[in-house]
């Protein structure tokens, strides 16, 4: 059976993971996705390219970990477009893709003269998406911009944190990983609004717009009540407000930096937790319903953190699961990977060979279609890995001129 998406070619010069990102998961539903990269800069349009982590001692442009992750699937050429020849290549790829996507700043593409309306002479129903950190209108146009600087702009990172300390934050690069969700949506919708009408059209996407939508409670909060994120007591990333629920939070517990999640949706798993820790405490008064505990929840907190943290936290785990209390052990990276069972057998990490690295883990995708599943049987493209195939082979040049480019600094 053919792949979901395996009728569609892409053009890609996106990079880093906002971009590459989306390209990876079309690639990995069957999209001939065609990595377009610079020769002379050996690549580093995207500054991930032979980049830590590596998986050993060697190091080199077609060595860097993250890069290869987030490309696994794809084909990748090299294009030297201060050249002629090279943009009269790239003419003839275009031609034939279905989408051109990239995730350069503002005006990048059409300072190389391949901006949509070129494209669209080239290709009439070409698509066209871009994604960058404000979008290609608008005050904030003309500004670059990475995942963190995206999530501190929209608000995201203002809404992080624990009361009456700094802002924390959504993580390393939050939006990179969404951004890149987004631009996945953004270039099938328009693929199927093309096969609806017939129409190609540019799509516009601003990462920083992206951001801003997942506020939604916060904004209606400040809009109709007035209340600030941060406030008396606010934010606390652990708890839950609403609807009230206590305990409800992470807990130290035995070991090098372990903890313990819990949370009690209700009064039946407080009572169902109650009767596991057996301890004075958890017969409190103040602790006797969900309004009382949510009103007292540091001193509850405390309770519970002495009590988790004398144990480990699989022991809390598996005390809690059995007595049907929401719980999990809050997992570092090695015991999700390696240790945890569900990571086996959901094939979320499968293994490709790289014709440098050799054999190597990379991220799969968190889904599974039961007639159209994901696969990846590729690495990421080492450096112009696949010019002779691409050339040759889908815009017909000869072996002979392709390295004829080569040689003339075209490839």
């Amino acid at each position: 059976m053919a792949d979901a998406l395996s009728s569609f070619r892409i053009c890609d010069f996106t990079g880093i993971l906002a971009g590459a990102g989306a390209t990876k998961w079309l690639a990995g539903f069957g999209a001939e996705v065609i990595r377009i990269e610079d020769p002379v800069r050996e690549g580093r349009w995207d500054i991930l390219r032979g980049r830590q982590p590596w998986v050993d001692e060697r190091r080199g442009i077609n060595l860097g970990g993250a890069f290869n992750n987030h490309n696994v699937g794809k084909f990748g050429i090299t294009l030297n477009l201060r050249t002629g020849q090279a943009r009269e290549i790239l003419e003839r790829l275009i031609a034939v893709s279905d989408v051109v996507t990239e995730n350069f700043s503002k005006g990048v593409m059409e300072r190389w003269g391949f901006g949509y309306e070129r494209l669209k002479a080239i290709k009439p129903d070409i698509i066209y998406v871009s994604n960058c950190g404000f979008g290609h209108t608008g005050p904030y146009s003309e500004f670059k911009s990475f995942g963190p600087v995206v999530q501190a702009i929209s608000g995201l990172t203002f809404t992080s944190g624990l009361p009456g300390q700094p802002p924390a934050g959504w993580g390393y690069s939050y939006m990179d990983h969404t951004g890149a969700y987004y631009h996945a949506m953004a270039i099938l919708l328009a693929l199927i609004h093309r096969q609806r009408t017939g129409e190609g059209q540019w799509v516009d996407l601003s990462c920083t717009d992206a951001a801003l939508t997942l506020h939604g409670p916060a904004l209606l909060d400040w809009t109709v009540n007035g209340r600030p994120t941060r406030r008396e007591g606010r934010p606390h990333a652990n708890r839950n407000f609403w609807p009230p629920m206590a305990p409800h939070g992470i807990y130290p517990s035995q070991g090098d930096d372990d903890w313990v999640a819990i949370a009690c949706r209700n009064q039946e798993d407080w009572e169902r937790l109650a009767a596991v820790a057996e301890e004075d405490w958890c017969r409190d008064p103040a602790f006797a319903d969900v309004s009382s505990r949510h009103a007292s929840q540091d001193a509850l907190d405390d309770h519970l953190s002495a009590w988790t943290a004398a144990r480990t936290k699989f022991d809390v785990q598996a005390l809690l699961r059995d007595a049907g209390v929401p719980v999990s052990a809050v997992l570092k990276p090695q015991e999700r990977v390696d240790l945890d069972p569900s990571t086996g057998e959901f094939g979320l990490w499968p293994t490709v060979t790289h014709p440098e690295i050799g054999e190597i883990r990379v991220d799969g995708q968190p889904v599974h279609f039961s007639e159209t599943d994901w696969h990846y049987d590729r690495s990421g493209p080492c450096l112009g890995e696949h010019n002779e195939k691409v050339l040759t082979e889908l815009l017909g040049f000869t072996a002979e001129e392709v390295a004829a480019f080569e040689e003339e600094g075209v490839l």
